[in-house]
């Protein structure tokens, strides 16, 4: 568009100009070498126009044919350029398609054609690589380093290299010198800090972190629940060797996430051994508020050692009404009642529980309960029978495996935060759910039944296995006591992590009917 205008204001200023000069009519004589001259002013306008076009008309054709050998190069010189940069396009495509043969030759011809091409020695990677030639893919890699456009590519590809190969120190390697030279690079900055958490190098860790926030690598919700995650570790770390850094950490934990409850846990615990008990009630009911939990009802009830069963008991009903209704809010105190010997209240806390929500814990507590007073043994037995049919509580799990304990890594996959308090077996529907309430059935009672908890996975249900009515009795009285659990499997252990162990109750004494029959059947109400 400027320049049609420029063109049209030149037009314009030359019609122009001869319209002035016609308006101005005049003659021009010249006299040279006893010869005159004599012409009206716009032919000689006009004549000195078409000899200037001449004039660079003919300095065009003397330049042209001075650069006639340069030009005819690079036409030449072009036309293979294309030809080699077809060649690299084509490799690539190769390259996706897994065509091993058609990438070998492009690989060559780009090569050969493209001399310092950085993306010939991409596809020659990428050839060696589809070919299981990891040597050659190195190599092409290492050349990559000497290049400064082409280094943190080099870099990547060595880190997957060693990745493949196992060799983790190289891998770390790489990812630090690709963090340093670029700290916005997302791969070497996720890499590097997941080799640091996976092998407890907190405070590490911890810095890499930072730095990935600061580069905008990860949101700040996610970076302030890592942080938890890794100073919560780190406080577990130096809780006997150091116990003031120990407390300082996992207060900052349970300040960036309440709902963290081995940060809280941990800080409590912390302040109660330095004598800093309202610190530590005051953390403990925070985490509460956010994320009941029956970890943090038992540290509530145990924050202040020597308490009588009763004061135990009011400090669980301070809790609990925190979050009244909560289905933890209602077990810890029965749990607490159980210890005070009020058993009419754990009856009541019990009995205030849905009936989606009574699991293995509530039908344990119920058996307590029973055993209590009286010592019934059939009504006992009985409960410890609902509980191997009973939905199962939620616990630690990681990477489909169940664990006694909460740890920052996963021991399975060495994944930070991959642990999570949920139910390890699926869900049963509300028409398949057992149902269970505080009256002992009069019916012969069905075969048991054992779920043994397979590794998690998306569409998989537990294996049950039925045990026959003609199992073998124990010779001694069950109690609640005796309802161990037993490992049915186990995942191995890493970086010193918890076991990871898949658990089923084993199977209590079945009393009989005749021995149900022997009490009455109401006392088990709630009065």
């Amino acid at each position: 568009m400027i320049r049609i205008l420029v063109y049209v204001a030149l037009v314009f200023a030359a019609a122009a100009g001869f319209a002035w000069l016609a308006d101005r009519p005049g003659e021009i004589a010249l006299t040279w070498q006893g010869y005159d001259y004599t012409t009206s002013l716009m032919v000689a306008a006009v004549a000195m126009a078409v000899l200037f076009i001449v004039l660079a008309f003919v300095l065009w054709l003397i330049l042209a044919a001075v650069r006639a050998p340069r030009l005819f190069g690079g036409w030449l010189s072009g036309r293979k350029r294309d030809r080699g940069y077809r060649a690299l396009s084509r490799g690539m495509i190769a390259i996706g398609a897994g065509d091993l043969k058609r990438a070998r030759r492009f690989s060559g011809e780009a090569q050969k054609i493209l001399q310092g091409e950085p993306l010939t020695l991409l596809l020659a990677a990428q050839t060696a690589q589809l070919s299981g030639d990891s040597a050659g893919a190195r190599s092409a890699f290492e050349t990559m380093l000497d290049e400064p456009e082409t280094r943190l590519l080099g870099l990547r590809g060595l880190y997957v290299e060693a990745q493949r190969s196992g060799e983790r120190e190289a891998a770390r390697h790489y990812a630090e010198e690709a963090a340093k030279a670029a700290p916005s690079l997302g791969w070497a900055g996720t890499a590097l800090f997941d080799d640091q958490a996976t092998h407890g190098e907190w405070s590490a860790a911890l810095t890499t972190l930072g730095s990935n926030l600061h580069a905008k690598l990860i949101d700040r919700a996610t970076a302030h629940r890592l942080r938890a995650v890794l100073l919560t570790a780190r406080g577990l770390e130096l809780e006997l060797s150091n116990p003031e850094e120990s407390r300082a950490a996992a207060q900052e934990a349970a300040k960036l996430r309440p709902d963290l409850v081995p940060a809280a846990t941990l800080a409590a615990r912390l302040f109660t051994r330095h004598g800093d008990v309202k610190r530590a009630v005051r953390v403990l009911e925070t985490s509460w508020k956010q994320a009941p939990h029956p970890e943090l009802a038992e540290a509530y009830g145990n924050v202040r050692a020597g308490d009588s069963a009763q004061d135990r008991l009011k400090r669980a009903q301070r809790l609990a009404s925190l979050r009244p209704g909560h289905v933890e809010s209602h077990l810890a105190v029965a749990r607490a009642a159980i210890d005070a010997r009020d058993w009419e209240l754990a009856r009541r806390e019990l009995a205030a529980i849905d009936e989606k929500d009574r699991t293995e814990r509530f039908c344990l507590l119920m058996a307590e309960i029973e055993e209590g007073p009286d010592g019934n043994r059939g009504h006992v037995r009985e409960w410890l029978s609902r509980a191997v049919r009973a939905p199962r509580d939620p616990q630690w799990t990681a990477d489909g495996y169940v664990f006694p304990a909460w740890a920052p890594v996963s021991p399975i996959t060495g994944r930070l935060d991959a642990f999570e308090w949920r139910t390890p077996t699926a869900a049963l529907a509300d028409d398949q759910r057992p149902a269970i309430d505080l009256v002992v059935a009069e019916e012969e009672p069905e075969p048991l039944v054992i779920e043994a908890i397979e590794p998690l996975a998306a569409g998989t249900a537990a294996t049950r296995t039925t045990v026959p009515d003609e199992a073998p009795r124990q010779s001694e009285r069950a109690t609640p006591a005796a309802v161990e659990p037993r490992p049915v499997f186990s995942a191995p252990a890493r970086n010193g992590g918890p076991q990871a162990t898949a658990v089923v109750p084993p199977i209590p004494d079945d009393p009989g009917i005749d021995d149900i029959e022997a009490e009455p059947v109401d006392r088990l109400r709630v009065q």
